[in-house]
C-alpha cells in the first residue's frame, strides 16, 4: 500500500477538509434564515388579525399574508435585530432588536399607491416606545388619501363633499330591548359574534341590514342605532380638542389629509390637526409649541409644507375599531404593505372539529 502525503512544493495547493455533519446543518439553517429574511424583508410577510376591528370583511383568527410589493418595500430602520422576529425574541419578553443603529427611511419602487379602501398594514401612530418598524402591525381599510378632504356625517363617509364608495360589510352598534335572556346560539345564527349583555337587554355589533331583520321577532321590542349626534363632542377623538374642534366617530371634520408637498396655514384652528405630524412624523426635533403657537427655533411657524403623504385609516367594525379617528394621520413611513391573502383562519370559540373556517382558506382580500 503506498501513501500519499501532501508536498508543499510539488502542490501548493492543501486538501480540502471535509465538513462535519454539524457544521453543514450549520450552514444549511444560517443560509436558510438569509433567505427567509430577504423573502420577509421584500415580498410577503405572514401576519395574524388579534381583534374583531375589521369584522366582517377579515375576522379574528385569520391569517393574512401581506404584500409589500405593491407600496414598495422598506429598507430596514432597525438593522439590529435577531432575524426572522418583531419586537421579542421567540417565547420570552426579551427585546429582540437594538436602537443603537437607525437608518434613515427610503422605499423600494412598487407596481401600486395606496388606494381608496385598501386593506393597510402599518405600524401603530401611537406607540414611542419602539423604533418605527418595530411598533405594533396594524391593518384597517385606507379610506382617504393624500390630498383628500375627509368627513363623516352619521356614519357616512364623504370625500372631497361626496359620499365615498364604502364596504357593504361594515358594522356598527346597536342596543336590542329584549323581552329577557336571548340564547347565544340564536345571535351566532344571525351571524353576530360581538354580544354585551346589559340591563334590559343587549349590545351589539352588526351590519344594518341584519339589525334590520332583527326587528321582526317577536321577542326583540326594539333596535336602537347607536351612532352619536352632530355636535356631541367626544375628548378621546382626535385632535383631543372639543372647545374647537366637537367631532365624534360617527361625526368627523371636515380634514384635509396631508399631501408631500402641500402647504398648509397654522392658525389657532388648525394647529392641533397637524402639529404632532410636523414634530413627529416629519422629523422636526426643533419645533415645539409654546403659548398656542408652533415655534421653529424659536421664531413662529404661520405655514408648513409637508415633506410625505399621510392617510386616514378606519376599521370596517365602526364602533368597535380604535382607528386614526381616535390617532390621526398614517404617515407613509410607517406603512408595511397590503393584504391580499387570507391562507388560513381559526375560530378560537369553536368545537375542536370545526374550528378550522374552512370557507375562508385561500381566500382573495378586497
Amino acid at each position: 500500500m503506498t501513501l500519499k502525503f501532501w508536498n508543499r512544493k510539488t502542490d501548493p495547493t492543501p486538501p480540502k477538509k471535509k465538513k462535519s455533519a454539524a457544521r453543514e446543518w450549520a450552514d444549511a439553517v444560517m443560509f436558510a434564515v438569509v433567505c427567509a429574511t430577504i423573502i420577509r424583508w421584500l415580498t410577503f410577510e405572514a401576519f395574524a388579525i388579534p381583534s374583531s376591528s375589521m369584522e366582517k370583511s377579515l375576522l379574528t383568527g385569520d391569517y393574512l399574508f401581506v404584500s409589500k410589493l405593491h407600496y414598495g418595500s422598506r429598507t430596514p430602520l432597525t438593522p439590529v435585530q435577531v432575524p426572522l422576529t418583531h419586537q421579542t425574541i421567540w417565547g420570552t419578553n426579551l427585546p429582540s432588536f437594538s436602537d443603537i443603529v437607525q437608518l434613515p427611511y427610503h422605499r423600494l419602487p412598487g407596481f401600486s399607491e395606496i388606494k381608496h379602501n385598501d386593506p393597510v398594514v402599518f405600524n401603530h401612530p401611537e406607540e414611542t416606545e419602539r423604533p418605527i418598524d418595530l411598533k405594533t402591525n396594524l391593518i384597517k381599510r385606507c379610506v382617504a388619501v393624500a390630498g383628500d378632504t375627509f368627513e363623516i356625517r352619521q356614519g357616512q363617509v364623504y370625500l372631497n363633499g361626496a359620499p365615498a364608495q364604502t364596504d357593504a360589510r361594515l358594522q356598527f352598534s346597536y342596543y336590542l330591548q329584549t323581552d329577557g335572556y336571548v340564547q347565544e346560539k340564536f345571535f351566532k345564527k344571525q351571524g353576530i359574534t360581538e354580544v354585551y349583555p346589559v340591563q334590559g337587554g343587549y349590545y351589539v355589533h352588526t351590519l344594518p341590514e341584519t339589525a334590520e331583520k332583527l326587528r321582526s321577532y317577536d321577542f326583540i321590542k326594539d333596535v336602537v342605532s347607536l351612532k352619536a349626534a352632530p355636535g356631541q363632542a367626544d375628548p378621546r377623538v382626535f385632535p383631543q380638542a372639543p372647545a374647537t374642534h366637537a367631532w365624534n366617530q360617527d361625526n368627523y371634520g371636515p380634514l384635509y389629509i396631508p399631501k408631500a408637498g402641500a402647504t398648509v396655514a397654522i392658525t389657532p384652528q388648525t394647529l392641533p390637526l397637524y402639529e404632532k405630524a410636523i414634530r413627529i412624523y416629519e422629523h422636526n426635533p426643533d419645533v415645539t409649541v409654546k403659548n398656542g403657537k408652533l415655534l421653529q427655533n424659536g421664531k413662529e411657524l404661520t405655514r408648513y409644507t409637508f415633506k410625505q403623504n399621510y392617510y386616514f385609516m378606519m376599521g370596517d367594525n365602526r364602533h368597535n375599531s380604535h382607528d386614526s379617528r381616535y390617532w390621526g394621520f398614517v404617515p407613509e413611513e410607517y406603512v408595511v404593505g397590503k393584504a391580499v391573502l387570507v391562507w388560513m383562519s381559526s375560530d378560537s370559540t369553536a368545537s375542536f372539529t370545526n374550528r378550522i373556517r374552512w370557507n375562508r382558506l385561500f381566500h382573495t382580500i378586497n
